[in-house]
């Protein structure tokens, strides 16, 4: 049954209107994985996602993942508490200058302790910054991002928070499964 699904696309424009959060209730270390690793993209990818509905790469190869994640200007931060992985950010670095927040978000357990805002703090930071550790790319003058009803629910507020601002919003409808995929088929999570 078709669901309306709202999409919110967000941008910043100057890394001046960046609003950092608060720091997290327990110390969070954000560390950029360097090699390139698509087991580690797709356990990402299906650990936050798996309650959204990102269902896009589901289907992916080993090899189409080793590409996307291979080019210039993209890049995984992954936040870690105590050495657990509990979120990460995919960043896609553009020709124009642009940078998009591809993938962002935290596993569910680990949400309400203050590390989404933090999270996404560095990766604003680390977005503005890019050309430093891309010198292929031109400097950093737009970082976007797009999310929709079916994300967390803390995710727009978090975007603007940190001084993002919605540039358009999209109202359609979508065949939208009757449940998520979740992180793993049969994981029977509570």
């Amino acid at each position: 049954m078709p669901v309306d699904i709202t999409t919110w696309h967000l941008e910043q424009t100057d890394p001046a209107r960046l609003r950092p959060a608060a720091p997290p209730t327990d110390p969070v270390d954000i560390t950029r994985a360097e090699l390139v690793s698509p087991e580690l993209n797709r356990y990402l990818y299906t650990a936050v996602g798996g309650d959204w509905f990102w269902t896009d790469r589901l289907a992916w190869t080993w090899p189409q993942w080793r590409d996307w994640l291979d080019r210039p200007g993209v890049e995984t931060w992954v936040a870690s508490l105590r050495g657990t992985p509990v979120g990460y950010v995919e960043l896609d670095g553009h020709a124009g200058g642009e940078v998009e927040i591809a993938y962002f978000g935290l596993l569910p357990q680990f949400t309400g302790r203050r590390i989404g805002g933090h999270l996404l703090t560095a990766a604003l930071e680390r977005a503005w910054s890019l050309a430093e550790r891309w010198p292929s790319l031109p400097a950093t003058r737009r970082v976007w991002v797009h999310t929709c009803s079916l994300d967390g629910p803390a995710a727009l507020q978090n975007y603007q928070a940190r001084g993002m601002a919605v540039y358009n919003t999209v109202v359609e409808p979508s065949a939208t499964p009757a449940a998520t995929p979740g992180p793993w088929p049969g994981a029977a999570r509570p």
